[in-house]
């Protein structure tokens, strides 16, 4: 078993408001339907446990489930870091998205996450698997920021 690890850096300046940009970003439901592979998200106060499809992995098919703890500062910051309280989840991911005023208006919105998994497969096996989880976390994100963009009425 070994970990492996896919990050991502992105931002954009949206026309939205802060408040409406914020909503998307808060609203589970919204954000399960909006993002590719999710087939829900199930909240318990600040817990946040995501359900994914599965996803082939070299030769593996998995279909992570994950817990996450969300620290929501309104229309500002949210903070994303695994349920410490979950260990025998295989999958974590941790980040923030950031909202700020864009000069001449509009919400600049920039997100950085990153995504670990343990799987059965050996360490040398690295490489390749990481190329396969950053060439998923870029189509997700690619897709999540197109349908984000089209709920807010920006597409």
């Amino acid at each position: 078993m070994a970990t492996f690890r896919a990050r991502d850096r992105s931002s954009a300046v949206l026309r939205s408001s802060r408040s409406e940009v914020w909503a998307a970003l808060t609203d589970a439901d919204l954000i399960a339907q909006i993002t590719p592979y999710v087939t829900s998200i199930h909240v318990d106060g600040d817990r946040w446990t995501w359900r994914m499809a599965t996803i082939p992995v070299l030769g593996l098919s998995v279909a992570p489930t994950f817990t996450e703890v969300m620290e929501l500062h309104p229309e500002d910051r949210i903070v994303f870091t695994h349920d410490p309280e979950r260990p025998d989840e295989m999958t974590a991911v941790d980040g923030t998205y950031d909202l700020s005023d864009a000069a001449g208006g509009g919400t600049e919105v920039s997100i950085d996450l990153q995504i670990s998994t343990h799987l059965p497969l050996p360490g040398l096996a690295r490489p390749a698997v990481e190329r396969v989880m950053a060439g998923v976390v870029k189509h997700m994100g690619t897709v999540f920021s197109r349908n984000l963009l089209k709920h807010l009425g920006e597409a």
